[in-house]
């Protein structure tokens, strides 16, 4: 496969994930902002979702301080300056889909197209008739009906794994964004960790990851951070989970491995392979004992090592 034409794969998953992260960041926002406030107050719960997206400073650029729910879901959704915005992802997966037209069957084209079109519908919407529920339900919408196709009709070749490498690299990443807004959105105190505000706002992460009767699937009973941390870093059954993406990750590093042999180098696959270890050796408690923000911050640090492996490997002009 010509390296151009599985680098367009890959970020066509990318980018097609990169969405609903966005969106589900947007959920998050919403739902806390539901939570009573309190005397002393927290954090503003619009810039935990700027800081957890890495996206402060660009956002300065374009709308000052004004950092507010209406100036928030235009720059996590429509926004072209924002290159990681719904509008921006959905423009670029369709447009790495077009230039590799022949690598996807028509399925999967029809409904990354469809996306496409239906979001300049949108677009064209008056602001005042679309809210945070509906954009959000629009990107899951659309990224689950891709994805299905993407598995019900693809073939499990190189290019397959290309896209699901995508797919599980941005995973991988987002899950450790959105537990990093609960990073965040700190408690007024101390003493309200364990409270009933506290764990109102791990439920919100489950919810806004469609975990929630996951969840409680796995572990029944009551919601706390150290059950909904488990579950989305160390479950390997979750399948937003950190070790689930990560795994998923090396699974189709494997595969790409087993393709191309020796002639291409396996340095991602080194990469995706040592830093699974080094999370399958943790437990909640070290993660806690480390600080939950510190080893987020960590992992997404490895995670952007392996995906300059990976360009380097096999984006780069060598395969």
């Amino acid at each position: 496969m010509l390296s151009r034409t599985a680098s367009n794969l890959f970020w066509m998953g990318r980018h097609l994930e990169r969405a609903e992260t966005a969106a589900r960041l947007l959920d998050v926002g919403a739902r806390i902002t539901l939570l009573p406030n309190t005397e002393e107050g927290y954090r503003n719960e619009w810039e935990s979702l700027l800081r957890a997206s890495g996206a402060q400073n660009d956002f300065a650029e374009h709308y000052g301080d004004r950092i507010n729910q209406e100036n928030i879901e235009s720059w996590l959704f429509f926004d072209k300056e924002n290159h990681s915005s719904v509008a921006s992802c959905i423009e670029r997966a369709r447009e790495s889909g077009r230039i590799v037209r022949t690598a996807l069957t028509n399925q999967v084209w029809d409904a990354l197209n469809t996306a496409f079109q239906e979001l300049r519908q949108l677009k064209a919407r008056p602001r005042a008739e679309l809210d945070t529920a509906l954009l959000t339900d629009f990107t899951t919408r659309h990224g689950a009906t891709v994805r299905g196709a993407i598995n019900a009709t693809q073939l499990r070749n190189d290019g397959w794994h290309f896209i699901n490498l995508g797919y599980s690299l941005e995973r991988a990443d987002a899950t450790s964004r959105l537990l990093d807004v609960k990073y965040y959105v700190l408690l007024p105190r101390v003493e309200f960790v364990g409270s009933g505000l506290d764990n109102y706002q791990w439920q919100v992460i489950l919810r806004a990851l469609s975990a929630h009767r996951a969840f409680h699937w796995a572990y029944g009973g009551e919601v706390t951070a150290t059950k909904v941390a488990d579950f989305l870093i160390l479950n390997g059954e979750s399948p937003r989970s950190l070790l689930t993406s990560l795994y998923e990750a090396v699974w189709n590093l494997d595969g790409l491995t087993r393709r191309y042999g020796e002639s291409v180098p396996s340095t991602a696959s080194v990469s995706a392979r040592k830093t699974l270890e080094q999370l399958m050796a943790r437990d909640i408690d070290a993660i806690f004992d480390e600080g939950l923000h510190e080893f987020l911050s960590w992992f997404i640090s490895e995670i952007s090592v392996i995906s300059n492996a990976v360009h380097d490997d096999y984006f780069s002009g060598r395969m």
